[in-house]
């Protein structure tokens, strides 16, 4: 509760539910990078009555991670519709001695295996983009997941832990709070809400272009009148002003996209997440 699949499926389901004028109520089951509660998802009936509304860890990365996984994104889910995309951002603690991904760097590397970073769990994007960073700049630190999003940024606040790569959509309230400090965005481009912020590339880190997403499906076998109608209920629902400005403030950018380019998007992110997982020799905790 509090993550970010959490808030994109509390703001959706409210508008979904008076368009189909039915109650969707959420249930938040965290854990293994949201595995366990995809595992339980793939045990319902497809009558589309059960969707899930997870993160890119769940739907393109665990297949990588897995050798065991109780889910197949590709053989059991049936793609609804891509609804926001963050890109990750690398916040420290306020106390944190650097002010710039320049500092941060030469602190990492005064102070070897020191810093303690924070992610939603072993094998997230959070986890992936940390350790494609010290990759890049030849630093290291001490991976410290979480089960989800929410706590993981609840401890760094306190200071239990230092920094992180974390979803923006998780942390743009901590950050304009000044409960968080905001060093650089993982992304192709600076964000609206904090144009003053530069990407990683343009902080001198190439290499570093990564976006986490959330996105709703639900299971193989639904009539395909029953998907028709989720679908167009979700994309309407993504779309609306009101919608669209939570997400905004929330640090999300809305995609609504149809079944059909989320299904397309899965796979090359099915595909580009195997290859860096493998590449980089990554193994969950």
């Amino acid at each position: 509760a509090g993550g970010g699949s959490d808030a994109v499926a509390r703001l959706l389901s409210a508008k979904v539910s008076e368009t189909l004028k039915q109650p969707l109520i959420v249930d938040n089951r965290p854990g293994a990078n949201g595995s366990l509660g995809a595992a339980g998802f793939v045990q319902a009936k497809p009558d589309g009555y059960t969707l899930m509304v997870a993160s890119i860890g769940v739907f393109a990365i665990n297949p990588a991670l897995y050798d065991n996984l109780r889910y197949d994104p590709a053989k059991q889910f049936e793609p609804i519709s891509l609804a926001v995309r963050t890109p990750n951002v690398l916040v420290t603690h306020p106390s944190f001695p650097a002010n710039s991904v320049a500092e941060f760097i030469a602190y990492l590397k005064k102070n070897p295996n020191a810093v303690t970073f924070a992610s939603s769990g072993s094998g997230s994007s959070d986890h992936l983009t940390t350790a494609l960073f010290w990759n890049r700049t030849q630093t290291n630190g001490v991976h410290t997941p979480y089960k989800g999003g929410a706590p993981a940024v609840t401890d760094l606040v306190a200071g239990h832990v230092q920094a992180g790569f974390l979803n923006l959509g998780n942390v743009a309230p901590q950050i304009k709070a000044g409960r968080l400090k905001l060093l650089a965005i993982a992304g192709d481009v600076r964000v609206p809400g904090f144009p003053e912020t530069p990407t990683m590339a343009e902080a001198g880190v190439d290499g570093m272009a990564v976006y986490s997403w959330q996105a709703v499906a639900t299971l193989k076998g639904v009539p395909t009148e029953v998907k028709a109608k989720l679908e167009a209920a979700f994309v309407a629902a993504a779309q609306q002003p009101d919608v669209r400005h939570k997400f905004d403030e929330l640090g999300f950018e809305t995609v609504g996209s149809s079944s059909a380019d989320f299904a397309a998007y899965l796979a090359t992110e099915l595909a580009r997440w195997k290859q860096v997982v493998t590449a980089a020799k990554i193994t969950v905790d």
